[in-house]
């Protein structure tokens, strides 16, 4: 028979007690991260990578404290530590959003409205540029490392805003403060093309009215596609540019919301 001591029992759960707080938070990030937290990511795979990070990440943590468990602050604490790593991943996921948002502009501009995908990431139909352009963000994403500072920036947060303290509500106003970034972000990176695409449909628009006697449905929409397809493909690099700048101001974010008090 094996016996358990009372001091073994409380080493057991003192060991539990510091990876569970961290799974918690590690498996919000895991639900609204991008890339990380892809749909089209497998459960099984998600649990697995959750794991390994606990893993990783709470021999660094200290100074978590024992909760009753199941008692009322035990489950805000719950709540509290899943509400942080949703809102970590949630404010980078807008920045993809922001791309997204972008493509659909454009899309609708170019006659290309109607040409709908499903989005695994989101689980909704997106025009097809959407899709091109978040397939395109998120090789960028991953070839100047996004995932890594992502994954540094969960495990500077159990220092910053260590397992105890609770989320306020000017942390939860300044995520909604930063997804006017879904506008702005969009704005930048579509606007080169929609200022081409609109002089387009401007010179369209005074050869119907000085030749009247063109079929402009027959000539305007390939020629709008084909403008945009080029517009798209010369802007690309800028795109690049300002989707790594809106990484590194969606990086600061979430540590002023880390801060925030």
């Amino acid at each position: 028979m094996i016996l358990i001591t009372e001091a073994q029992l409380t080493v057991l759960m003192n060991g539990m007690n510091q990876l569970f707080w961290p799974f918690l938070r590690i498996s919000g990030l895991l639900l609204s991260a991008p890339v990380l937290g892809d749909n089209r990511l497998p459960a099984r795979v998600k649990i697995g990578l959750c794991v390994v990070l606990t893993m990783v990440i709470a021999p660094a943590t200290a100074n978590i404290p024992v909760i009753p468990p199941f008692s009322a602050t035990w489950l805000l604490t719950v709540v509290n530590q899943l509400l942080i790593g949703i809102a970590i991943g949630f404010i980078i996921q807008l920045v993809f959003n922001a791309i997204v948002v972008a493509g659909e502009s454009l899309a609708t501009t170019m006659g290309l409205g109607y040409a709908l995908m499903n989005d695994p990431s989101n689980g909704i139909q997106v025009p097809i540029i959407s899709q091109f352009y978040t397939i395109f963000v998120t090789l960028l994403f991953l070839a100047f490392d996004g995932h890594h500072a992502l994954l540094q920036l969960l495990a500077e947060s159990f220092t910053v805003l260590p397992v105890g303290v609770m989320v306020t509500s000017n942390m939860l106003w300044h995520v909604v403060h930063w997804s006017g970034i879904l506008f702005t972000g969009a704005l930048q990176v579509a606007l080169p093309a929609l200022a081409a695409l609109l002089t387009v449909n401007l010179i369209l628009g005074i050869m119907t009215r000085s030749a009247p006697q063109l079929n402009i449905f027959s000539i305007g929409l390939p020629i709008t596609m084909m403008v945009g397809f080029i517009i798209i493909l010369l802007t690309l690099p800028s795109v690049a540019a300002i989707f790594q700048t809106l990484t590194l101001l969606g990086f600061e974010s979430v540590r002023l919301f880390l801060e925030v008090r």
